[in-house]
């Protein structure tokens, strides 16, 4: 439950994830609920498509879905 209030804090902030699996995800914390936070993350770098977007590349930033029961550490950056 503790995970659950300190993402609840940092909603709609910049944040850094760590996993206890040793990941590390950087991005904004669009959502949470009982067992989920949904980080937007940002993409790095360039990436070369053959599609053309006129209202920007929609898969620029995407949503991820982390369990709460595998975070270590949050912090605000």
């Amino acid at each position: 439950m503790e995970a659950y209030y300190n993402c609840l804090s940092c909603k709609n902030k910049k944040v850094r994830i760590l996993t206890i699996h040793g990941q590390q995800y950087e991005g904004v914390v669009m959502d949470v609920d009982r067992n989920n936070v949904y980080l937007r993350t940002e993409q790095r770098g360039t990436v070369n498509t053959s599609g053309y977007y006129p209202y920007g590349n929609p898969y620029a930033n995407q949503i991820l879905t982390l369990s709460l029961f595998t975070l270590l550490a949050i912090a605000l950056i």
